[in-house]
């Protein structure tokens, strides 16, 4: 295989499977890659793990404003892409805290972490805990133990996490589900929609959010989003806009990454039921060491772009200002001078330093604790109720470069 093989920016390429085979090869002999783009100046690739925890924590020289080009996409905007988002920045559009960065970003930081810290999250331990048994329960019951993992359980918890934690009431947690594969997932045949619609979910969500703010403004409640909203760090407050985004963020992030995660979790385990077994004789396993080897293993974003701000020497390489670069999780979580035997799927991986949360940084996702507390309670309850499973079909995974996506998983689960 030649380096000309290797084409990152077509989705096609990571429906069948994600190319580890390219990492491997960039890995090996070219870590710092400049790879050509048909219609523009081409990007930076980097695929090693040290390299991406060192960049990813240095955000003076690697931005991730929106305004430098944001941290998704590699290919150049078109022209009518271009001048939406030059409209978008002229009319003052509020920006994500994904897509700011320091000090800008540290305040707002401050103002949203009162809602994720490891305290609040073991409150909802009870809540999300009965809500996974029950979405178990419910799915294994429907048609004699037969599912589709993705959609009948996977995609539930995240969703009435997210809805709990933002306070969405229990029966709208589905417009959260359709908004997000909408903005997500439009590269997909399953869930393709124009961009029209795709901003129109965004401004639906966005319109959602805005009115949920509003009446915690008005009508404070015991929860944390009147606790966002009310809260004040060093005299600040998040602002209308803030909270909204900060909404937007969070449904789709939260939705999409956990989701995936655990759906290739089952995954693994489904091509390894020794260690499937294993968590039923054993369930504490999930928590020390099991939740770790999923995330690592499936790597939900497996890259987001950075742009550089001035000119600098790395290793060899010149980069100027301007030029956009890739940090590639999903390769950094298979570099074998961290892992030993990468490619295989291991339970009881110890020490298991990934980077699916990023690797450190400002940009650390914020989701953190959350995501943790529900694979874990999921995967709990699921090896309590299903103690041997069935693969009826392989998983079919989702059209898309930045999501490592799967989004249909049949199986069957029988009864402990």
């Amino acid at each position: 295989m030649d380096l000309s093989d290797i084409n990152l920016l077509s989705p096609d390429s990571f429906v069948d499977r994600v190319p580890h085979d390219w990492f491997e090869k960039l890995r090996r002999d070219a870590p710092i890659y400049h790879h050509p783009e048909p219609n523009g100046p081409g990007f930076w690739v980097f695929s090693k793990h040290e390299d991406i925890s060192i960049l990813n924590r240095d955000w003076e020289h690697f931005s991730s404003d929106q305004l430098r080009g944001g941290v998704v996409g590699l290919a150049e905007l078109t022209p009518a892409e271009q001048a939406n988002q030059d409209a978008m920045n002229e009319a003052g559009a509020g920006k994500m805290m994904l897509t700011i960065d320091p000090p800008e970003h540290t305040r707002y930081r401050k103002l949203v972490n009162r809602g994720f810290t490891p305290k609040v999250i073991r409150d909802l331990e009870d809540h999300l805990r009965a809500a996974a048994g029950r979405i178990v329960e419910r799915a294994m019951s429907a048609n004699d133990g037969e599912l589709d993992f993705v959609t009948d359980i996977a995609a539930e918890l995240p969703l009435e996490a997210i809805a709990e934690f933002l306070g969405v009431p229990y029966e709208d947690r589905h417009k959260l589900f359709e908004w997000s594969n909408r903005m997500i997932g439009s590269e997909d045949p399953e869930y393709a929609v124009s961009q029209e619609a795709v901003g129109l979910a965004s401004f639906e969500m966005y319109m959602y959010a805005n009115q949920l703010g509003a009446d915690r403004r008005e009508n404070p409640r015991d929860d944390i989003v009147s606790k966002l909203i009310h809260g004040e760090v060093d005299g600040e407050r998040l602002s209308e806009t803030d909270f909204d985004l900060f909404f937007l963020l969070l449904a789709v992030a939260g939705n999409e990454t956990t989701r995936n995660a655990l759906s290739h979790g089952l995954a693994a385990l489904l091509d390894n039921p020794d260690q499937y077994q294993a968590l039923v004789d054993d369930p504490s396993i999930i928590d020390t060491t099991g939740v770790d080897e999923v995330l690592r293993w499936g790597s939900p974003v497996m890259y987001f772009r950075r742009n550089v701000t001035k000119d600098l020497e790395y290793k060899g390489h010149h980069i100027a200002a301007g030029d956009k670069v890739s940090l590639w999780y999903i390769s950094a979580n298979r570099d074998d001078e961290v892992f030993d035997d990468p490619y295989s799927f291991d339970i009881l991986r110890n020490p298991n330093p990934h980077v699916a949360f990023g690797g450190g940084g400002p940009h650390h996702c914020i989701g953190t604790h959350l995501a943790r507390m529900e694979m874990k309670v999921l995967f709990e309850e699921f090896v309590q109720r299903a103690s041997r499973l069935e693969k009826l079909a392989e998983p079919a995974r989702l059209r898309s470069n930045f999501i490592n996506g799967i989004k249909h998983l049949p199986i069957r689960a029988h009864s402990a």
